[in-house]
C-alpha cells in the first residue's frame, strides 16, 4: 500500500490541523457511513506523533502520514491517494487498487 499526499492537501493539514515537521497523522476504518470500497465504514484519521507498526507510511513535507498494521484490512488492495477538494475546502480521500490482496 501507498499513501500519496498532494501538496494542495498537505497545506490544508499544516494550516487547518496545525500539523506541522515532525508530527503525525494516522488514518483508520471506522464503523458507519460509507466509501467507494466499503459499505458500511467509512475513513477517519487522528493525529498521531508515534507510529507503532504501520501497515504503510509516507512523509509530506516533514509530517508522517500512515495506516498501522491493525488497520491493514480497511486499506487491503489498495492505494490511498488524498488530495485537496476545493469545493470542499478539505481533503477527497481516492482508492485506487494495487493488486494486493
Amino acid at each position: 500500500m501507498k499513501i500519496i499526499v498532494t501538496d494542495q492537501v498537505s497545506k490544508w493539514f499544516h494550516n487547518e490541523m496545525g500539523l506541522s515537521k515532525g508530527r503525525g497523522l494516522r488514518f483508520f476504518g471506522k464503523v458507519y457511513g460509507n466509501t467507494p470500497v466499503h459499505e458500511g465504514f467509512s475513513l477517519a484519521m487522528t493525529p498521531d506523533d508515534h507510529p507503532e507498526e504501520p501497515y504503510a507510511i509516507t512523509n509530506k513535507d516533514g509530517v508522517n502520514y500512515f495506516v498501522s498494521e491493525d488497520d491493514r484490512w480497511f486499506f487491503k488492495g489498495y492505494d490511498l491517494v488524498i488530495d485537496y477538494d476545493q469545493s470542499e475546502d478539505g481533503p477527497r480521500y481516492n482508492y485506487v487498487e494495487n493488486g494486493e490482496l
